[in-house]
């Protein structure tokens, strides 16, 4: 078979095998779709449908074109329809097969083969590689940067490279080439057209979440738990914590002895974003409260998903943050539209001084 030969492929259908980490059977659909499209090439047409199988005892092969039976006297495409006349017994609507021994390639078909091979052997690599990470999302994993371009980040993650989009990127982080890196594994992008991509974020709320879980045992025991979290990349988080357990601070147990839990999630995520550790409550007027901390808020009222929050003057730019930042993030953390109102302190009885009251003591004895 010139350019093609099939004994010497049935033989390193094993080797490919354990070379590519891929099921024997993988490799074997592969080079039979490769044997189908080198003879649809050399013998058929483009749209034809064609199947083929190896014998891997002989190291020979087999096609079958396949055609869908129709009416007599209709019009039809040969090359995938055939009336039921010529149909041997079939009827409407079944499939007939049609098959070829498959002799020898031409040297163009034969290269189509190996393209074949080669695309094809890629895209089941890749879709075991995305196939290994799938328990993995929702995990943080460390990488290596390998290339920084405007709008992603490609990290190395040993058996694939997996993109890191603008959006899941921390603001104001710079991402060094040759880097190690923490990054967690979001999703996987099986629409994208040059084959499934694995996502990782680091400017996800999850990616905090999972670092706490990495710091905080109590987590895994259930002795805490999170029970929200809001976050503006770059800079400022908002997380919700609770605790059922007698004598268990919540708080105190995030934040570690002498900060030192909430101390090396920030130096992951970087000094510039705050981290606000607040007692989830399921009094929703007190779970406002605590989410504008560190604001001091003087009443809440609640109707519906919209919160009135009543606020003292010199409290009120603090209960906004800059540019919005601090409602923002506690409407999104308690999920209340959130209205920062002024509350006016009473104004103050005016004092008489001792001049004012000894003119009023004068003219009222002068009346007198």
């Amino acid at each position: 078979m010139e350019g093609l030969d099939l004994k010497q492929m049935t033989a390193m259908v094993k080797v490919i095998s354990e070379e590519k980490g891929l099921p024997e059977e993988t490799i074997l659909d592969v080079i039979q779709t490769a044997i189908a499209a080198a003879w649809r090439r050399d013998n058929g047409t483009r749209d034809m449908e064609v199947r083929a199988v190896l014998n891997m005892n002989k190291g020979t092969a087999k096609v079958y074109v396949m055609r869908t039976v129709i009416e007599d006297g209709l019009a039809y495409n040969p090359s995938t329809e055939i009336p039921e006349s010529e149909a041997k017994g079939k009827k409407v609507g079944e499939i007939v097969e049609e098959e070829h021994e498959v002799e020898s390639f031409g040297r163009v078909a034969s290269q189509t083969a190996k393209q074949v091979v080669v695309q094809k052997l890629r895209e089941a690599e890749r879709g075991a590689v995305m196939a290994a990470y799938e328990d993995k999302i929702g995990t943080i994993v460390t990488g290596t940067i390998s290339k920084v371009l405007s709008k992603i980040v490609l990290i190395d993650l040993g058996r694939t490279t997996a993109v890191m989009p603008k959006a899941e990127q921390i603001e104001g982080e710079f991402y060094n080439i040759g880097a190690r890196i923490k990054v967690l594994v979001k999703e996987i992008d099986r629409d994208n057209e040059r084959g499934p991509q694995l996502i990782v974020s680091r400017g996800s709320a999850e990616f905090v979440e999972q670092l706490f879980c990495q710091e905080v045992p109590e987590l895994e025991t259930g002795a805490v738990k999170i029970m929200g979290i809001a976050r503006e990349a770059g800079r400022r988080t908002k997380i919700a914590v609770f605790t059922d357990t007698p004598g268990v601070d919540p708080v105190g147990t995030f934040v570690g002895g002498r900060g030192v839990r909430v101390q090396a999630v920030m130096n992951e995520i970087g000094e510039r974003e705050k981290i606000d550790i607040i007692t989830w409550s399921e009094n929703v007027s007190e779970y406002i409260r605590e989410a504008l901390s560190p604001a001091e808020v003087n009443k809440v009222e609640v109707e519906g998903k919209n919160a009135k929050v009543y606020v003292s003057e010199e409290q009120q730019s603090i209960a906004i943050g800059k540019q919005g930042q601090n409602v923002r993030l506690a409407s999104k953390l308690t999920g209340y539209e959130i209205d920062i109102l002024l509350q006016k302190a009473p104004a103050k009885k005016k004092k008489q001084n001792v001049e004012d009251s000894l003119l009023d003591a004068i003219e009222s004895s002068e009346e007198e």
